[in-house]
């Protein structure tokens, strides 16, 4: 079964995916795609949400087929049970296919949330590849008693749904042992995928025409960072380092004024979260560090001012990513044990030395001195690295060619699409089956916790 660019039978393959914004999540999804159409496979993605003002070129301008299912119930109640909507919402989606697509598709690549796996794994002709880009189950807030209760239920489901997977697949190595240690009823060890990055979309050349464009042109040097306002991210680590090269006087003010940080990346005004979290950053930089910031919407019209040091950037689109990564110095990338983090490997393959935390993902993408630093997520140390730069005692051009040099051996879509169709010839060829200790558990029992899911759902949520 290799595709149908190679004389073999192309295989009908649906995504299905929480919700197609932007993220490194809906990047992989988005390139899985591309990469198993580029095979020749029939491929179309659903979800419960695409807003085509928040989303990936590819999946608004007809690359990809899309479709959407369960967008009219809610993301939350009250604020609250986020997890619970996110499944039902997938349910939601999950009987529509058995209803109008039962044995339409030979695979079905999941990825973030698994509860979904057991009525289209039962239900239907189809094979089930499970992406995990991390366990949900550590991502979670226990901060209270009643929260570790509500979430031991959800953890618990977590393992069994995914367990029923044909294929289990992770981002990284550090994810894998993440994996084997959080899920230890499930046997298998899961081969690790690489997101891979599109070179044809990183190619392109700056459009400066475009008023979005425009909006983001400075006579200063910028260091980027990439990053959802999530407070996960720790956005404030790159902010806290900027702030400390003025504040401790390691560079002089002269220079200090000749830069200026962007904090860009996605931003959703339906989440509390990044709005709550992008007010913080900038009360962080005008109260505290006492930075003149402005803030850039896609809506944005009006240029930043010209003395704004700190800007944020709020859901760019593809021509402004394309203008950030051609004209900035350094890249700073601040989560901690991120489980892979594209970003990096973008900031690399456009030859940006690239600063990131000593933990997680990096660890495998990055290459310390030679495409970048890998750094305790310490200020102090982020603005020595940083000043290391700025003073060139780091020779941040070389870095800059042995990143993009390392992204296109390791990294690119072609390899990612091999790898991604021998494991899919592996999975339709019945090798490497899912086993996990409850495997002899009797059918029966399977089919009596399907019903009552399915009689739950019509029951209280239709």
């Amino acid at each position: 079964m290799s595709g149908g660019q190679d004389g073999q039978t192309p295989l009908k393959i649906a995504f299905i995916h929480p919700d197609l914004g932007i993220g490194g999540a809906e990047r992989l999804v988005v390139d899985a795609a591309m990469a198993a159409q580029s095979k020749g496979h029939q491929v179309i993605i659903y979800t419960s949400h695409h807003d085509r003002s928040h989303c990936f070129e590819e999946t608004r301008d007809g690359t990809l087929s899309v479709q959407v299912i369960g967008d009219s119930l809610p993301r939350h109640i009250f604020g609250k049970f986020f997890i619970v909507c996110a499944i039902l919402r997938q349910l939601a989606l999950s009987l529509w296919l058995l209803q109008y697509h039962r044995d339409t598709y030979d695979v079905l690549f999941i990825d973030q949330l698994s509860a979904c796996i057991p009525l289209l794994k039962w239900f239907s002709s189809s094979r089930v590849l499970f992406y995990c880009h991390f366990p949900d189950k550590l991502l979670a807030k226990r901060d209270s008693q009643l929260r570790e209760i509500y979430r031991y239920v959800f953890d618990k489901l977590e393992e069994l749904t995914t367990g029923l997977s044909d294929t289990i697949v992770v981002n990284s190595g550090f994810t894998g042992g993440m994996f084997k240690r959080s899920f230890p009823t499930i046997l298998k060890k899961p081969r690790v995928l690489y997101p891979p990055i599109n070179f044809d979309a990183y190619d392109r050349t700056t459009d400066y025409s475009d008023p979005q464009v425009q909006l983001l042109e400075s006579h200063r040097k910028t260091l980027l960072s990439i990053n959802r306002f999530e407070r996960k991210k720790n956005v404030e680590l790159a902010l806290r380092a900027f702030a400390e090269l003025k504040n401790s006087n390691m560079i002089p003010d002269s220079v200090f004024n000749n830069y200026r940080l962007v904090l860009a990346g996605g931003y959703d005004k339906r989440v509390q979260e990044n709005v709550d979290y992008l007010n913080e950053l900038d009360i962080l930089a005008t109260e505290t560090f006492q930075l003149k910031t402005a803030r850039i919407f896609p809506d944005t019209m009006t240029a930043p001012s010209t003395d704004a040091q700190v800007i944020f950037v709020c859901s760019f689109n593809d021509a402004q990513r394309t203008y950030l990564l051609a004209n900035s110095e350094l890249l700073l990338y601040t989560p901690t044990n991120e489980h892979f983090g594209i970003t990096p490997v973008e900031g690399m393959y456009a030859s940006i030395p690239v600063i990131a935390t000593n933990t997680g993902g990096p660890l495998e993408t990055i290459k310390d001195k030679e495409t970048g630093l890998l750094l305790p997520p310490e200020p102090k140390l982020w603005a020595d690295g940083i000043g290391g730069f700025i003073s060139k005692e780091f020779d941040g051009p070389a870095m800059g060619r042995n990143g993009r040099s390392h992204v296109k051996a390791k990294f690119s879509l072609s390899n990612f699409a091999n790898q991604l169709e021998d494991i899919l010839e592996e999975m339709m060829s019945g090798g490497r089956p899912t086993r996990y200790y409850y495997m002899n558990v009797e059918f029966g029992c399977r089919i009596i916790i399907a019903l009552v899911m399915i009689y739950i759902w019509y029951h209280y949520c239709l």
